[in-house]
């Protein structure tokens, strides 16, 4: 029996080191990825009130990890979204379709009360399987 190696992959290293997280882990052919939100490089918030804007920025920070594994949202099979305001998501929610052309994966949304940083509206994480 072979044991696969983890692969780690660190989006903002300082950021991520500082808070005790990796962005994306790769085991085989599945690669779990931890929740991204609207930040800069500085781990500051971005887009504060913009949960539209928020959401793209989740998006384009999802889509530099996927592209790091040689993937893209194609194969996404899970998606969870957090938000602190479900009826903004909602409205905005029609902008996924330019993000999964071919099919959506499966996933939940929820609502909590806070995310971790004052100014976050939306969290994303997802699972990915790489076809063999």
């Amino acid at each position: 029996m072979q044991t696969e190696k983890p692969e780690y992959f660190l989006l903002r290293p300082e950021i991520e080191k500082a808070y005790g997280y990796s962005h994306a882990v790769k085991i085989g052919n599945s690669i779990k990825i931890s929740g991204a939100v609207s930040m800069d490089d500085e781990g500051n918030p971005t887009a504060v009130g913009d949960i539209e804007q928020q959401m793209k920025n989740c998006y384009s920070d999802l889509e530099k990890i996927l592209k790091h594994f040689n993937c893209t949202f194609d194969d996404v099979v899970k998606e969870d979204v957090f938000t602190t305001n479900m009826s903004g998501f909602l409205e905005a929610a029609g902008y996924r379709a330019e993000i999964y052309k071919n099919h959506f994966p499966t996933g939940s949304w929820l609502g909590v009360k806070e995310l971790a940083l004052p100014g976050l509206l939306i969290e994303i994480e997802m699972e990915v399987h790489i076809a063999s």
